[in-house]
């Protein structure tokens, strides 16, 4: 999976996109509630690792996630 973050302008917030292996887009959520959308996307488990990565990366650089289940 790979994870980026996008900065929004004005009055659009910053976002977060996961995608898997293909690129697919598997969720899109906003960087200042991102918890619900990755519960719904079945990555509830991943929260804090996901969370922990958002914060440190930087915008607009794609960064590869490696989930352990």
């Amino acid at each position: 999976m790979y994870i980026i973050k996008i900065r929004g302008k004005a009055k659009i917030p910053d976002y977060l996109q996961v995608r898997d292996d293909n690129f697919t887009l598997i969720a899109y959520t906003r960087t200042d509630r991102p918890e619900k959308a990755l519960e719904k996307c079945g990555l509830g488990k991943n929260i804090p690792k996901i969370l922990e990565l958002m914060n440190t990366i930087p915008f607009g650089k794609m960064t590869k996630l490696e989930l352990h289940d």
